[in-house]
């Protein structure tokens, strides 16, 4: 593990002060479940962090990389960066996978290759060079990885809502609904909060400008859930 940890500082391209860290991020719920005697915690807490983290990051890159776009297509390309299918990738990339702490369940099931746990690792140790080192190393990280002033946000004309429509009536009995659930900012440049529930149940939030914006943010960040769900 000490030859894995060294590798992988070396492809992350920053050096822990404190490995344990690191080898936090990198234990796994099913592998902390199965060592409690060795009081090994899982990744979670760190993950929770790391998406902020991240979230704020790539916000501020595109922000400074990408100065004719509008509010809402920033955000779309936020999603679609911080997205699991974006994260897995990344974390195929800098081999994270081969260095996280597996339950033998999880090892036999191919968990190692899952794009969720891949995902969640990618959070945590991103959570843990913050931690570490502050926010310098996980900028020059993420600004040498996810690139987001080279991606293309996703065309405006994306129907989120459709999609999510369609996925739905796949089964028999599911109703999606749309919900506001504040309103801010004077008449004229008004914000709008969304929740989007599966019969009754919350799956996606959104934010913006108007209500169509929003609803379509709802559903992609719905689909995204699902999506990981169904991948777990």
């Amino acid at each position: 593990m000490k030859n894995q940890l060294k590798g992988l500082q070396e492809r992350l391209g920053y050096s822990f002060k404190d490995v344990a860290l690191l080898e936090a991020a990198l234990t796994h719920s099913s592998y902390a479940n199965e060592n409690r005697k060795s009081n090994a915690g899982s990744n979670e807490r760190l993950e929770f962090l790391g998406d902020s983290v991240l979230g704020m990051t790539v916000a501020s890159l595109i922000f400074e990389s990408q100065p004719d776009l509008p509010e809402g297509r920033m955000t779309r390309l936020r999603a679609e960066l911080v997205c699991e299918k974006s994260l897995a990738a990344l974390s195929a990339k800098l081999g994270i996978g081969e260095c996280i702490l597996l339950g033998r369940g999880e090892e036999k099931g191919g968990g190692r290759a899952r794009p969720s746990i891949l995902a969640d690792a990618v959070e945590a140790v991103l959570a843990a060079i913050y931690l570490d080192g502050g926010f310098v190393p996980v900028e020059k990280l993420i600004k040498e990885h996810l690139s987001p002033g080279g991606a293309r946000p996703e065309p405006e004309n994306s129907d989120h809502k459709t999609t999510l429509q369609e996925l739905v009536q796949e089964k028999s009995g599911r109703v999606i609904s749309y919900h506001i659930t504040g309103e801010s900012g004077p008449d004229h440049r008004k914000s709008f909060a969304v929740e989007v529930r599966l019969n009754g149940d919350l799956i996606g939030r959104g934010e913006g400008k108007s209500k169509k914006e929003v609803e379509q943010e709802a559903a992609r960040s719905a689909l995204d859930k699902l999506k990981r769900s169904a991948d777990r």
